[in-house]
């Protein structure tokens, strides 16, 4: 048995669809569901219902990110993300707070908001040396979109691979970035890669991007390099996350902050279905799925 947010998607005739709301499966077919795609943007709610189905084969996340359904996925059940559905959303997201950063937008909003008109030069994105730390496809599609920006471009991953440099030279070649991006999964070694000292070698006038996870970067340090006025930031998240009211983050100079967006627009629709119509068209046919991160 299947359950999706959608109910009108195009399945094999074996694959039989539990009635759904577009929220949440009904109680009384939890133990039915071996199939499970949590509500897109459902939260922590959407996830920890696999705890409550015991005949769960798969979960097929509709999120890249999956840190949260690996810490409490069931013995025997495979687990897949959304590689891919959430690229152009989330690159044009990094590449607009780029932009945003760079020139100004945050104080420019104010301004508006206040009704006051103020003039001043901003940073340009042409002729910057921009990082993008992650070189999987998104971060390979920041790039390719970037190319068009007369920037310099250097990727970094932890092997070298696909024309990255390791990150073993990061910190040596930080100091000569003029924007980092960073759009790479949350591990314990990615934890605060952005800490107070990487913070510290940051030219004065970059620009740090974070459509990431939260915790990569150390808010403490990020907030008290803002209020110096050194540098710059976009974020689409944050940590804690939701940013509480009050959080001397939402009050830094030259920081936009959007609500972790990065992949929530209208191209996930599309994108969405057709992963979850191609998975289980190949479950139901006995095929391997794609995209496996955990499981049997």
């Amino acid at each position: 048995m299947i359950w999706t947010q959608w109910s009108d998607l195009a399945l094999p005739l074996r694959a039989e669809h539990l009635p759904t709301d577009g929220k949440s499966p009904r109680p009384e077919d939890l133990s039915e569901i071996t199939f499970y795609v949590p509500r897109y943007m459902g939260g922590r709610a959407a996830s920890e219902l696999i705890l409550k189905m015991p005949a769960l084969k798969v979960v097929q996340s509709p999120n890249a990110g999956v840190e949260d359904l690996v810490k409490i996925l069931p013995a025997g059940v495979t687990l897949c993300n959304a590689a891919g559905v959430h690229d152009a959303s989330t690159a044009e997201l990094a590449i607009g707070l780029t932009i945003a950063a760079r020139r100004g937008f945050a104080l420019f909003a104010r301004n508006q908001a206040n009704e006051v008109w103020y003039h001043r030069m901003n940073h340009s994105l042409a002729d910057s040396r921009v990082g993008i730390v992650g070189y999987g496809n998104i971060g390979k599609l920041i790039a390719k979109q970037l190319s068009n920006f007369s920037v310099e471009i250097l990727a970094f991953n932890r092997s070298g691979k696909y024309g990255a440099l390791p990150m073993l030279q990061f910190d040596q070649v930080l100091p000569t970035l003029d924007v980092v991006i960073l759009i790479l999964p949350l591990t314990p070694e990615s934890h605060h890669l952005m800490n107070q000292r990487r913070l510290s070698l940051l030219k004065d006038g970059a620009t740090l991007v974070n459509v990431a996870r939260g915790p990569v970067v150390d808010t403490k340090a990020l907030v008290a390099e803002l209020e110096s006025g050194r540098i710059s930031a976009g974020l689409d998240v944050t940590d804690p996350e939701p940013l509480p009211m009050g959080d001397p983050l939402w009050s830094a100079p030259n920081v936009i902050i959007t609500p972790h967006v990065g992949g929530d627009t209208t191209a996930f629709e599309k994108r969405g279905r057709k992963l979850v119509e191609d998975q289980i068209r190949r479950w139901t046919n006995g095929e391997p799925v794609i995209n496996v991160i955990a499981g049997p």
